[in-house]
């Protein structure tokens, strides 16, 4: 072998393990570096927020920080959206519900692109509060429901419900079950609006061309919104269906995500004040967890791994998460004044639950200043013992999930801030 030959290859094995070094992951509290999180009260200017007339400048402040910095500027929606029913069954649930499916065209600049909402609804003669959350197999995965349609959008390859060639499959009709606990929510007065996460937005890298992007031709630059913004963007334009149908109270719909999706409906109440309450469920690095702890996930990790997640410019931040001008904790001071719940699992020490619930504590005197209860207390609570009030925080046993113990805080949480 040639010399050259020899220390390129020597080079390309020195970057490997550099780059393997830099990405592995801390799970050693004693290894989190020190860090100063910048301060949701205080303006970029170092002025102090006193009162609400002032939040309400500080806010603007935070929201355009993280449109520039972490998930990009989403367009405005100037587009028209038109709903068609394309299948129902007055007696779904043994009778306990309504089911429909409903598809939702979006019509802006001359193009077009359609959706399938699923939606469960308990009978009822007034309009119902719901959940509305996104799912990552398809609409069918969710009940074992025969008359469910089965999704024709690409989908990840997946043993457990029979995808394969990124096409879905009869095999996983009910196969997301227990992450939805639909007869549960229905028993307890709620509805559920559900849609397939890729009828929003393809869950790959495809430079932005397909799903919800592909209405906009804009020139695309590092503030240009990716993937996780597509997905909050896509959930609100549910909630605009969902202002046109009489069966739901439109002001009590609660944004709920798992994981990506967590972070997806975290920044989706962040950035709509429509949406009532938010539950963020092991949502993790970019989601309720602080990043400057470095901690299980990282910046660095998340943008090399899922590159169309967030903007260009949050690359600058990998393994830099010292520069940058806001965290997660401003990202739940967003949602103040309104019910917030954020749940970690023991097991999840990817998610960082320990970041989540700080988090929580760092955004609570955005909420004292609005008036409500932030957090309770400043240290974690036992497992399986939820801390409630305005803003939650449970971590269960278990998992990186959604579980039916996970569900059961959900509706109590429901509960609390509607009935």
């Amino acid at each position: 072998m040639k010399k050259t030959s020899l220390i390129l290859i020597l080079l390309l094995g020195m970057c490997f393990i550099i780059k393997a070094q830099q990405f592995t992951a801390n799970y050693d509290e004693s290894k989190v570096p020190r860090y100063k999180l910048p301060d949701p009260l205080m303006f970029n200017d170092g002025r102090k927020v006193n009162d609400i007339a002032s939040w309400a400048i500080r806010r603007d402040e935070i929201i355009s920080l993280f449109e520039k910095e972490v998930y990009g500027v989403s367009p405005e929606w100037k587009g028209k959206l038109t709903s068609t029913e394309i299948s129902s069954d007055n007696n779904a649930l043994d009778g306990k519900a309504v089911r429909k499916e409903i598809k939702i065209t979006l019509t802006s600049h001359n193009k077009s692109h359609e959706m399938i909402l699923l939606l469960f609804l308990p009978k009822s003669p007034s309009p119902v509060s719901l959940f509305l959350g996104l799912n990552f197999g398809g609409n069918h995965t969710v009940t074992d429901d025969p008359g469910i349609g089965i999704t024709k959008t690409w989908v990840r390859n997946d043993n457990n419900t029979g995808a394969a060639e990124n096409k879905a499959s009869e095999a996983g009709r009910g196969k997301a079950y227990n992450r939805w606990q639909v007869n549960e929510i229905i028993s307890a007065g709620y509805g559920l609006a559900t849609m397939y996460y890729g009828d929003i937005d393809p869950d790959f890298d495809d430079n932005f061309k397909n799903g919800v992007h592909s209405l906009y031709s804009e020139n695309r630059n590092e503030e240009s919104w990716g993937t996780i913004a597509a997905w909050a963007w896509g959930l609100s334009r549910i909630l605009d269906y969902l202002e046109t149908n009489p069966q739901v109270d439109s002001k009590k719909v609660i944004v709920i995500g798992h994981s990506r999706l967590g972070k997806a409906a975290l920044w989706a109440g962040a950035a709509d004040r429509r949406f009532f309450a938010v539950i963020s469920n092991d949502s993790g690095c970019g989601g309720a967890a602080l990043s400057m702890r470095r901690f299980g996930e990282t910046v660095g990790r998340i943008n090399t791994s899922f590159p169309h997640w967030f903007n260009s410019n949050f690359k600058k931040y990998n393994e830099n998460e010292d520069n940058l001008p806001v965290d997660q904790h401003e990202l739940l001071s967003l949602i103040a004044p309104r019910p917030l719940y954020v749940a970690s699992a023991e097991e999840d020490q990817w998610a960082d639950p320990k970041g989540e619930f700080l988090a929580c504590l760092f955004a609570s005197p955005v909420y004292t200043l609005l008036g409500k209860n932030g957090i309770t207390r400043s240290e974690m609570p036992a497992i399986n013992q939820p801390v409630t009030g305005t803003v939650n925080y449970h971590i269960r046993s278990g998992g990186h999930n959604v579980t039916l113990y996970d569900w059961q805080q959900y509706l109590k949480f429901a509960d609390s801030q509607i009935k």
